[in-house]
């Protein structure tokens, strides 16, 4: 049976490119960077060329570049350090409904810590309004955090307007760019951001690295203590083979990223497509924003199909997929994203997340519509 493999967005498989750029560095190059001797120099030499390429990439300078263990530390080493660092100024937070679980679960945690949380709501689209962000800050409002793109939907927020409005109010702002890094240019010399959190393997690299780009005017306490690394940001002996992959992988996407955009887009496009020819029109509901969209994640709905039972019948034939909420107690829980959106009970309950990579062809997508048909036409007849 053939495997297809359309759950890019919970992580992408590691471009055979880094795995070799990383080998080194898990074999013979094996020396600390914090070592003074020729092993810890070498080490260290990789590690700050790495840093230079990744910082390139987003436009930032190396400085402002921590790296991390996970996009999750990333997020939470941005919340609580920034809640830390400018306690003094106020304990107000603003973020929205749709977060990922790494940024409202640290909400969640400095609620019980004495700071006050507002969740912006969305639309039907899953985007924030610009005027919410506005009427919600307050004068002890101390940091804004709205992610770039939805890791379900692939909706895409106001981040440019909202970064703006921060400025003027002298609000720190956070951005999780987790899953808009493969997908969208950013320039942070131009953005008006505080701290953007990455993660090296949704672009084809490794899993257990992450970074946090932290803008020179921005203060910052960190979560961990110890050695002086990162400039005492991030405490820890630095993953280097995992740095190095992480660079190899944006200097990929870097050559390839426009090729990319274009082929996401085409199989996102095809998909609806291939949908609409196979399947009745109040079959399947299209989820997020019409336009503004991270090209490679594509979320429907199956009214009348659980998610649960549709993952399992794709899973049964070949296919991954994904209901992008947590698994809780062995149940899919109903996805936080789809019930902000104020979407039907029987949309919420029924959606899929499809997320294409690099190495998914148009042939799979046809052939994965054509498992949808007949999974939907079997367990309609049987209801």
């Amino acid at each position: 049976m053939k495997f297809i493999y359309l759950d890019h967005a919970a992580t992408t498989p590691v471009h055979p490119e880094v795995v070799e750029a990383m080998i080194p560095y898990l074999s013979e190059m094996y020396g600390n960077a914090s070592s003074t001797h020729a092993a810890g120099r070498q080490a260290r030499t990789a590690l700050n060329a790495a840093r230079d390429r990744i910082a390139a990439f987003v436009g930032c300078s190396p400085s402002e570049l921590v790296f991390t263990g996970s996009g999750t530390e990333s997020d939470n080493m941005a919340l609580f350090g920034a809640a830390e660092a400018y306690r003094s100024r106020g304990k107000h937070i603003i973020t929205t409904s749709i977060e990922h679980h790494a940024v409202l679960h640290a909400c969640e945690r400095l609620e019980q810590l004495g700071y006050e949380v507002t969740y912006l709501p969305v639309d039907r689209f899953g985007q924030v309004s610009l005027a919410d962000v506005e009427e919600a800050i307050r004068p002890d409002t101390i940091l804004i955090s709205v992610m770039y793109g939805n890791n379900e939907t692939g909706t895409l927020q106001p981040v440019e307007a909202i970064g703006r409005l921060a400025r003027e109010q002298g609000i720190c702002f956070h951005v999780d760019a987790v899953q808009a890094l493969a997908h969208i240019p950013m320039d942070l010399s131009r953005l008006p951001v505080d701290l953007m959190s990455f993660s090296a393997h949704k672009l084809n690299g490794p899993k257990g690295i992450g970074a946090l780009y932290i803008s020179k005017t921005t203060k910052i306490s960190p979560l961990l203590y110890g050695g002086s690394q990162e400039r005492k940001r991030r405490a820890g002996t630095e993953n280097t083979a995992g740095i190095v992959g992480f660079a190899k992988a944006v200097e990929i996407m870097r050559k390839n990223r426009y090729e990319l955009k274009q082929k996401m887009e085409k199989l996102r496009q095809g998909m609806v497509k291939e949908l609409e020819r196979r399947l009745d029109a109040d079959a399947f509901v299209i989820n997020g924003h019409p336009t503004e969209v991270l090209p490679h994640i594509l979320n429907v709905s199956f009214p009348g199909i659980s998610t649960e039972t549709m993952l399992m019948n794709l899973d049964l034939a070949g296919v991954a997929a994904a209901s992008g909420s947590a698994c809780t107690s062995g149940s899919l829980e109903v996805s936080h994203v789809l019930k902000a959106m104020k979407l039907p009970e029987a949309v919420t309950a029924s959606a899929i997340r499809f997320s294409f990579g690099a190495d998914n062809t148009e042939q799979q997508i046809a052939e994965v519509a054509g498992i949808l048909e007949t999974i939907v036409s079997r367990l309609r007849t049987i209801r």
